[in-house]
């Protein structure tokens, strides 16, 4: 199931990692032919502002733009980060139709030029199989037999660097530290092995700052985890500071989670109730009452269990029926497990 459009843990993953210009130029250098990377101007790079994505795929996609020069000349490097579970074949259009807001976006801050930078376009693919897709926009059209030269000088074409982590060994993932684990963390993700020891590589996980640490646990303790897997996991660790510091990080996590749905709740009765009363009518106050409802049954959940899995999570907060919620209450606070409250859904 994607990620809705509040909580979007890959997204935060790569904007806050490559964000970062260290990271993002290691990365960058590492897959974009060695002829260019020689000439651009590293101590140039600057992250520009805005995202460039169409909303549709806003829940699968993230994007950076960065600027930099090429022997002097301005030049645009573009990453596009495919969160989903299955790789796009029109990817190449996508691509332009970016391109063109990013070309577009450049004159209205240039309104005087007269030529466009260059886009060096590349797709970081987080999937648990390997893409089919041509990386040459060219391959898209459909041409008749016979005349692809006569129509080729017709047809936009460019290519772009596809990066594929299913097809990447752990062990080859180069970059900052944070980078490399960054991008292990996702491929071990679409495989079912956040828990495995390439992204717990202790010798990387030493060079991270506490907030680049704290940002990797958000990410891998967001994922549904087994909390007595994690907890042995933490018990292979040699660095004792870094399995206190990893636990200490997953406390702190529940209660935030905890003190939100505390607030949101008493804010949504907070709102129900004032809305009843300056409109005269229920609206207001059923909605808050069924959010409460619906928080309270999460946080039971969570408090017996340590844990809600996403797509129940979603399941609950779709439910707007009173009554059926009060009776899922009942079955969170006395269901022998989380499958069997589930089975009552």
């Amino acid at each position: 199931m994607p990620d809705g459009p509040i909580h979007q843990p890959h997204d935060k993953l790569v904007k806050s990692t490559f964000s970062d210009p260290d990271n993002a130029r290691a990365f960058l250098e590492g897959h974009l032919p060695r002829k260019l990377t020689r000439r651009i101007d590293w101590t140039t790079l600057s992250l520009a502002s805005g995202s460039f994505i169409d909303s549709e795929f806003a829940a699968t996609s993230s994007d950076l733009l960065f600027t930099a020069q090429i022997d002097g000349h301005p030049a645009f490097l573009y990453i596009l980060f495919e969160h989903q579970n299955a790789e796009d074949p029109l990817i190449g259009l996508r691509l332009l139709t970016y391109m063109v807001r990013i070309w577009n976006d450049h004159l209205r801050s240039n309104p005087g030029a007269t030529k466009l930078p260059p886009i060096l376009p590349l797709v970081l693919a987080q999937d648990n199989k390997p893409w089919k897709s041509s990386t040459r926009f060219a391959d898209l059209i459909d041409s008749p037999e016979g005349l692809w030269e006569e129509l080729k000088k017709h047809i936009p074409d460019f290519e772009f660097q596809l990066v594929e982590l299913y097809r990447m060994p752990f062990d080859k993932i180069l970059g900052t530290p944070m980078g490399i684990l960054a991008l292990r963390a996702l491929k071990a993700e679409k495989l079912q092995a956040l828990l495995e020891d390439p992204v717990w590589d202790e010798a990387l996980l030493l060079q991270l700052t506490p907030a680049a640490f704290e940002m990797l646990m958000r990410y891998i303790l967001d994922r549904d985890l087994d909390k007595p897997a994690f907890r042995k996991k933490l018990q292979t660790l040699s660095n004792p500071k870094l399995s206190q510091n990893a636990m200490s990080l997953a406390e702190q996590f529940r209660q935030e989670g905890r003190e939100e749905t505390r607030s949101l709740a008493e804010q949504f009765r907070q709102e129900g109730r004032q809305e009843g009363r300056q409109e005269g009518h229920q609206e207001g106050r059923e909605e808050g009452l069924i959010f409460s409802k619906q928080q309270d049954i999460l946080e039971a959940l969570e408090i017996r269990f340590q844990r809600v899995p996403r797509g129940l999570r979603e399941e609950i907060e779709a439910i707007s029926d009173f009554n059926k919620l009060s009776s899922l209450l009942r079955a969170a606070i006395t269901c022998a497990d989380i499958e069997s409250f589930a089975a009552e859904l």
